[in-house]
This record gives structure tokens, sequence and C-alpha cells, in this order.
């Protein structure tokens, strides 16, 4: 990427827990390991626990990746500094924190495993003698409430004289004298630390952004994946089918057609629209279709007379994409979302803008249309935007010049 669009493109502010889990499964897949990545972690940690001027220190560790932050940072104060380490050592831990487990054997602190509330208990000591407690219980991957041991966890810290610094993001529960934030806050009052993400990491996409999409229970039922629409066809007849196979393969369970034209794919549900080009004498039959899917297509091959029916279907649609023939002005707008997808004659035709093949310029061209909804401009780098942020998508391929690819 050039140096000027990291610039532009940089986010800040506060980040998502699942966002963040995305940008670190992108960051892998550039080829820094998890591994990297909480070494960077924990020496911040005992970094900001260092500058309190402790003389004891006890961390609190979970199973997780977190728990794996606190080792890191424990191994780091084991001099000059007395170290104790309280771990909860029922479950399964992450194959990270085994790791730095096995490290913290062979290290100067002192090892306290927990696996109820008489076990801690027994290490109260440590926590009336902590000058500094790290939280190092849970993170970001945490859902619900915090269950026992860990509810007298937090109540033996919250009951200690000690600076509590948090690993990343408060445990559910805890005071956080201090949190220390990794790459970008997950809360407010952070103390943000760089540990090394790579920028590409957070502004193109990659296969972290899947984890992004909600997974699929062992007891889901027809229709839990989604229905979707698809309007178009006329003048051309594969390209609504092509979009719809496209719907299929990317998880919907229930993909319509509603075209003048008829495709013989067993897969998808053919609604018929007399005629040879969808006009208004089929508004009332494409509200009703168009109420009932989750998203609607717009576009794939309609030809340029059928605009008008867009324009009129479009407030009826929850959420809905705008593809080729349907980019006209003025654009359909959606209820709730819409995105555009346009290539760069089409966004030409919607915004009157001529793109060069420069990527920066193209994004902040993208970025400045205007349009109010996402865009994502297609090309050899992908430009997606809302108008606020921008990310790139690298994964086209000259193949891709083959005509019905922008459909799917």
């Amino acid at each position: 990427m050039q140096t000027e669009l990291i610039e532009e493109c940089l986010e800040t502010g506060i980040i998502t827990p699942a966002r963040m889990r995305a940008v670190d499964r992108n960051a892998i897949a550039l080829g820094v390991t998890g591994l990297q990545l909480m070494e960077s972690a924990g020496r911040a940690l005992a970094d900001m626990a260092r500058a309190a001027n402790p003389q004891r220190v006890l961390v609190l560790c979970g199973k997780g990746n977190n728990g794996g932050d606190g080792m890191v940072a424990a191994r780091h104060l084991q001099r000059g500094v007395e170290t104790d380490v309280c771990h909860l050592d029922s479950g399964k831990r992450s194959s990270s924190c085994e790791h730095q487990l096995a490290a913290l054997k062979r290290c100067r602190v002192g090892l306290h495993p927990f696996q109820c509330r008489d076990d801690l208990e027994v290490m109260g000591s440590l926590f009336e003698h902590a000058d500094v407690i790290i939280d190092a219980l849970l993170g970001i991957g945490a859902t619900g409430s915090p269950k026992e041991p860990l509810t007298s966890c937090i109540a033996m810290a919250n009951s200690s004289r000690a600076q509590i610094i948090a690993a990343d993001i408060p445990t559910p529960g805890m005071r956080a004298d201090r949190i220390c934030a990794f790459h970008r806050a997950k809360v407010e009052g952070s103390d943000v630390i760089d540990i090394g993400i790579p920028f590409e990491a957070e502004c193109c996409v990659g296969p972290g952004d899947l984890t992004l999409l909600p997974g699929r229970g062992r007891k889901a039922h027809k229709g839990i994946g989604g229905e979707v629409l698809v309007i178009g066809g006329g003048p051309y007849q594969g390209a609504p089918y092509l979009a719809g196979l496209g719907a299929l393969r990317a998880g919907a369970d229930i993909v319509r057609i509603a075209s003048p034209v008829f495709e013989p794919i067993p897969d998808l549900i053919y609604e018929r629209l007399d005629g040879e080009r969808i006009g208004e004498e089929h508004l009332e039959r494409l509200m009703i279709l168009a109420t009932r899917a989750d998203v609607v297509i717009c576009g794939n091959g309609l030809g340029p007379d059928s605009h008008a029916v867009m324009l009129a279907i479009a407030p009826f649609c929850k959420k809905a994409v705008i593809d080729a023939d349907a980019l006209r002005l003025p654009l359909p707008v959606a209820k709730n979302e819409t995105l555009y997808t346009p290539h760069a004659g089409e966004f030409a035709r919607i915004t009157g803008i001529r793109l060069s093949d420069d990527t920066r310029e193209r994004a902040l061209a993208a970025k400045g249309a205007g349009i109010q909804g996402t865009v994502l401009l297609k090309g050899n780098t992908d430009i997606i935007t809302d108008g606020n942020r921008i990310r790139f998508n690298r994964t086209g391929d000259p193949a891709m010049t083959v005509g019905g690819t922008g459909d799917v």
C-alpha cells in the first residue's frame, strides 16, 4: 500500500471485540504469529506494571489468550520484582496460553493454580501484599457473567490495596485503575499500546473478516440462513441467475429470481414476471416479494428501461444490493441498508467522476462521492467505503474479466 494511503485509511477510537478478533486473525495471515502478538502485549503489560515501582506483583490468569498475555508479563517481571501468578487450572487452556505456562514454569515466579474458591482463600496473603495486580482473567472473548471461582478471585482483587491493571479489557466486575489496551481501545479510558499489528490487517479484508459472519448451529432450520430476492433479467437472461447462485454459495437458504426470463436451475425458485421487460405492471408482485426477503439484489441484466420500477421497489427492501443497470440516477435507496457495487464505468455514470488506475485516488474518490450507503467499487483492488471508513479487497484475479463474475 502507498504511504499516503496508509495515513488516510488509519482508523482510531473504540474497536469492538469482534472486529479486534478479525484484525488479529488478519495479522496472523500476514505473517505475524499469535505468539508474537502475545509477546508484545505481555511486554507492554509488564512495562505498565513496572512503571508503578512495585515490590510485589500478582498476575491473575485465565485459560485463554488473555491469560497468556498475563503469563508473558510475569516472565518479563521475574527480574527485580517479586512476582506471583494465580492461574485458573480447570478446563482446557488455549494452545498459546499452554505454551506460555510451560515457559513460565522455568522462571523465577511463584505459580499458584486454583480450581475453586477454597484454593483462592489459601492465597489470601498474595492479594493482601500485592502492590500491583494484573487482571488477565477473561479478555475480549468473554461472554456472560463470570462464575466461581472467578467471582471470588474478582472480589479478593477488588478488596486489596493494589493498583489493578487490566489486560486489554477489564474482567466484568473487576475494578481497573489502568487499562493496557493492545492496538486499539475496547473501552473508554484505556492506555493504547502498539503491539506491531500490520496496518494492512485492518485496512484490507482477509480471513479474519470471515469470523464476523454468524455461525450456523446444529439445530438450524430452513430459512435461518436468510432469504434473498434477485430482481433482474429481460435483456440479459443469465445475470440474475448467476447472482442467485452466488447468494446460495455465500450461505443463503432460499433464493428467488423475479424475472421475465426462465433458466432451469432447480436450486433457485423462479418467480415468473410476464412480458419481456420488468415494468410497472409487476410492481405489486415485486413489493410483496421484496417485503418478505432479508436482502434484495436489484439490477442484474435489467436493461435501462426498468429504472423507475427499481426506485419504487427499494423502500420496501429491508436491505438491498444495487448493481448493474440499477446503478442509475437517482439511486434506489433501501429501508435499512444499501450496498452499491459499481465498476469504474457505472461509478462514472452515477457520480460523473472518471477514475484513474491509481488506488489511492480511486479510494478517495469513492469515499468522497457523497453516496448514502456502502460502496463496493470493483477493480483490480476493490474499494469498500461507507463515506467514513475505507477497506480494500485484494483477492481479484485476471480470470474475473469474464462476463458475469461481477454478478456472482
